[in-house]
């Protein structure tokens, strides 16, 4: 009997995310914070170690200093020693757009010397910027016993939501015979969630039949189904693609939803807590007395006196007596100063909010960014990393303050709806 031991594993972790605005401004999607302490890293990294696999490739490309100093020599996720290793993957690119990775496939290819140097039973495909818990034991035992090429695994989405993913339509079995990508109008609802368990062999002679072929959903993929034997691996569990400002927000708010089928320390999902010296050391979370906390994640080193809830803060974010904190999600070391409101907003780390300021003012969620109506178009406003709102000063919804912008540099006391603000002083 083979070992699961023997597969390798390719975590793609070059993609730019840009549908997460300014929270890519600085860092890499996976690398985002999530939930207080981790990564969304963090998630498939976890997923590996769990699984009882030791190497891992990580393939990066955009800003990825951040990324590679997190994932570092992998030792979070037990991958040193004997047998065992993580390897950061560089971009094999020039500084130019149209040097860069093409595609999915395109990625793995050009580091296909990696995957001759490193001669395993099976590569498995994952992506770093997804939130789930996944056996990924138990999807290589499954591929070995259909004899697959070939293993996507498949979950059930809504159609009015497939148009956003890969489609395939499967027989009893469980054999893909018919694949859509990101269909219009769907003949299924199984969508691929982009994790593929590929024959070693198999995926050798695929990137070498055709370099043309630059994405695996777009091409590779359809071919295979026409050509081999490609199986779809159901999943059942908790899954989601934290691609959008929407998606994040809600994803984080699972976290502190019962019975929402999230839960990070359950899952035994691990990060790097000494990488830039973030975390390690912080002093348990104080609440003063007049302090109010209701549904709310709080991490180590945050002082909190006035009132969070329906929130996630990561560590060393304070709030005074008298702020209240509502449907956000605050990242490190972040301050709220007396009287002042936050409410439906993300605020990138060392983001300063002054006394009586409110970010999140008004009732009107319709009026979407008017740079980004895509990005931001629920009432979620977006404040950067190290921005300082001065005092009374107001925000809209669906606003982005830009990183680092200073007090000085505001307009005057109102940023309406829509708006976005730059650290030049510009706003659109």
């Amino acid at each position: 009997m083979r070992k699961v031991k023997d597969a390798l594993v390719l975590l793609l972790a070059g993609g730019v995310g840009s549908r997460l605005n300014i929270l890519v401004q600085k860092r890499a999607k996976p690398a985002v914070p999530f939930a207080g302490i981790y990564r969304i890293i963090d998630f498939s990294l976890s997923n590996v170690m769990n699984s009882g696999l030791h190497k891992v490739g990580v393939l990066t490309q955009y800003k990825p200093l951040s990324l590679m100093d997190h994932v570092s020599t992998g030792e979070a996720w037990d991958f040193t020693g004997r047998g065992r290793g993580v390897k950061i993957l560089p971009p094999r690119t020039g500084e130019l757009e149209s040097d860069w990775y093409k595609g999915t496939a395109d990625a793995v290819r050009r580091n296909i010397d990696y995957i001759k140097a490193n001669p395993a039973e099976e590569v498995i495909i994952l992506s770093g910027d997804h939130i789930y818990n996944m056996d990924l034991d138990g999807m290589i035992e499954f591929h070995r016993a259909k004899r697959s090429d070939v293993t996507i695994a498949m979950m059930v989405v809504p159609k009015s939501e497939i148009h956003q993913f890969g489609a395939g339509v499967t027989d009893k079995n469980d054999k893909i015979i018919e694949w859509e990508e990101k269909p219009k109008e769907p003949k299924t609802n199984l969508a691929s969630m982009g994790i593929y368990v590929f024959d070693y062999n198999y995926l050798l002679d695929t990137l070498e039949k055709d370099k043309e072929e630059i994405d695996f959903g777009m091409h590779i993929l359809q071919r295979a189904i026409e050509d081999d034997n490609v199986y779809g691996y159901p999943f059942y569990g908790y899954w989601r693609d934290v691609g959008t400002i929407q998606t994040y927000w809600e994803a984080n708010m699972d976290v502190i939803r019962k019975d929402s089928g999230i839960s990070p320390q359950g899952w035994n999902i691990r990060t790097n807590i000494e990488a830039g010296g973030r975390f390690a050391d912080r002093p348990p979370a104080h609440f003063g007395f007049n302090a109010r906390v209701r549904s709310s994640l709080i991490s180590a080193g945050s002082n909190i006196r006035g009132e969070v809830i329906n929130s996630v803060l990561a560590p060393g974010v304070i709030v005074e007596e008298g702020a209240t904190v509502r449907n956000s999600i605050l990242f490190a070391d972040g301050t709220v100063k007396k009287g002042a409101v936050v409410d439906y907003a993300i605020l990138d780390k060392r983001a300063y909010v002054g006394v009586g300021a409110v970010v999140g003012s008004g009732t009107n969620h319709g009026i979407v960014n008017r740079l980004n109506p895509s990005h931001l178009y629920t009432g979620i406003t977006l404040i950067g990393k190290g921005s300082r709102i001065p005092a009374e000063q107001k925000i809209g919804r669906n606003c982005v303050i830009d990183s680092n912008v200073d007090e000085a540099v505001f307009p005057g006391k109102s940023i309406e709806d829509g708006e976005s603000l730059y650290s030049h002083g510009e706003t659109s």
